[in-house]
């Protein structure tokens, strides 16, 4: 919005000049972000306490989260709100790539929002089935869009593969399944692994940052020249969205660290999770999505690897829980160290990620 009011006003006042740049625009979406959060937080905690939103523990769940129960749920609401702010605040909104991220982003939080609304109301939310059918008829809706109004001319089914310069695989009509498939997943593997304090926004953010540097260079023509990788105009936009979540991460972890003073819930996790799986449809980075989000990848495969070895070795288990980190909580590991540990493992992903720019 202050792109478009001010940029055009720059033979008037020069400074306002400053607005053609993606990275400055983006760092200060990233600093509205967190200031957001940190005003809205403490507002709205008193008030989900007082609608009585607080979280219910189940019984399965290692010892020490049955004294989180009553903590306040729906904590996604301050992290859409920032991210939503600060975007409109600072991004191009005339631009296709902002205004399909935006829609996902609000599509996921409002159904994260009614799943969690159900709970607290009823006491059991929307069930599965609705929620992925929400999920992919937002995937199926995007593919239908880029098909149809295709971002770049002749690469509408393509995406990258790793490893090889100037390669791409055309899915066909298969892409519309495709991009049904990437937001479904991550959406879900993102609200798998919201379950210890803190640690699926600070996944959440590390995945984040490396996507707005993958959507500055994919925006960037010299750039994405240089390292090989398709030219998107108008894709540097999301810059300013991923930094935006990744302020709205930071400003969230200060109210989610241990002990939680709030849960992001559905609201939060199917937003933040649909987002990155967005932005990696939108920049053809589908593939490269397993890497940088190698935890949500394992997290994920814990729990199907887990039901399926229950089921084929008649009723005995691989871990002792699923998903992953309540494996590691019942062999004795503190929350704040298993937190920590799969910080610096997404921060490996995200390097390892990062670098096959160069490896290709």
């Amino acid at each position: 919005m202050l792109y478009l009011l001010l940029y055009p006003l720059r033979e008037v006042f020069s400074p306002f000049n400053l607005f053609q740049y993606i990275t400055f625009r983006a760092a200060y979406a990233a600093i509205t972000a967190l200031f957001l959060s940190f005003i809205l937080g403490p507002f709205l905690i008193r008030r989900l306490r007082r609608w009585k939103t607080g979280d219910q523990i189940r019984a399965d769940l290692p010892e020490n989260h049955h004294s989180k129960k009553g903590t306040p749920s729906m904590g996604g609401i301050l992290i859409v709100l920032s991210i939503l702010l600060s975007t409109l605040l600072w991004a191009d909104i005339s631009d296709s790539y902002i205004l399909l991220i935006l829609f996902s982003t609000l599509w996921l939080g409002s159904t994260g929002f009614l799943d969690d609304y159900l709970k607290m109301k009823r006491g059991r939310g929307m069930g599965m089935k609705w929620k992925l059918m929400a999920q992919a008829l937002l995937g199926i809706g995007i593919g239908i869009s880029l098909l149809a109004f295709p971002l770049k001319e002749g690469f509408a089914t393509k995406t990258h593969f790793l490893f090889l310069k100037n390669v791409y695989i055309n899915l066909g009509w298969f892409y519309i399944p495709y991009v049904a498939l990437v937001i479904v997943g991550t959406s879900n593997a993102v609200n798998l692994a919201d379950g210890l304090d803190g640690l699926a926004i600070g996944l959440v953010g590390v995945a984040g940052l490396a996507f707005a540097i993958l959507s500055y260079v994919a925006g960037h023509a010299k750039l994405s020249e240089y390292l090989n990788l398709l030219f998107l105009p108008g894709s540097g936009e999301l810059t300013v969205f991923a930094l935006s979540l990744v302020g709205a991460a930071l400003g969230f972890l200060w109210f989610n660290s241990h002990p939680a003073e709030i849960f992001m819930g559905d609201t939060g996790s199917l937003a933040l999770g649909g987002a990155l799986g967005t932005i990696a449809v939108l920049i053809k980075q589908e593939i490269l999505l397993l890497i940088i989000g190698g935890v949500f990848v394992i997290e994920a495969l814990s729990v199907i690897l887990q039901v399926s070895y229950f089921k084929l070795a008649g009723g005995r288990r691989l871990f002792q829980m699923a998903p992953l980190h309540h494996h590691f909580e019942l062999k004795g590991w503190g929350e704040s160290k298993i937190v920590v540990r799969f910080w610096i493992l997404a921060i490996l992903f995200g390097l390892i990620g990062l670098s096959t720019l160069k490896i290709r």
